[in-house]
């Protein structure tokens, strides 16, 4: 049987996730390429539908990458962020979506190590659930 190899779709702010993410490129540290980046201006500019939208289009995973709290570069970006994400995570399990799916992670411009550890480690996540179940595979 073929290994399934995974999609995740990564939202990540420009300021610091995204620069995490051109260092560890850059610093040569390996991470999978089932990592599809999208670079925003801010991770509060996610839209929870977006996201939805890429489980639905057949997106194993989604990461949202953003900047620590109280290092916004629009002040409070981060915050609203969080709070979107913790009521995001309920709406999937009302949908019966897996919210397991799911990652958010704050990490800096300086942080390539770790933005390549977890990228690793949650695209082995990923894996270990198998194909994303509700896929209609138009886009992807």
């Amino acid at each position: 049987m073929k290994e399934h190899k995974p999609k995740i779709i990564c939202f990540l702010c420009k300021w610091c996730t995204s620069a995490g993410a051109d260092l560890a490129g850059t610093s040569r540290l390996r991470y999978p390429p089932a990592i599809l980046p999208i670079r925003v201006m801010c991770s509060s500019r996610i839209d929870p539908a977006f996201i939805i939208k890429a489980f639905l289009n057949g997106a194993d995973g989604v990461f949202i990458g953003g900047c620590h709290p109280g290092d916004c570069h629009y002040q409070e970006g981060n915050y609203h962020t969080r709070r979107r994400f913790a009521i995001l995570k309920k709406v999937f399990d009302a949908l019966g979506l897996e919210s397991k799916r799911l990652k958010l992670s704050w990490i800096s411009a300086s942080e390539g190590v770790k933005f390549a550890r977890v990228s690793n480690e949650y695209t082995e996540k990923i894996k270990s659930f198998g194909e994303n179940p509700t896929k209609s595979n138009v886009f992807l």
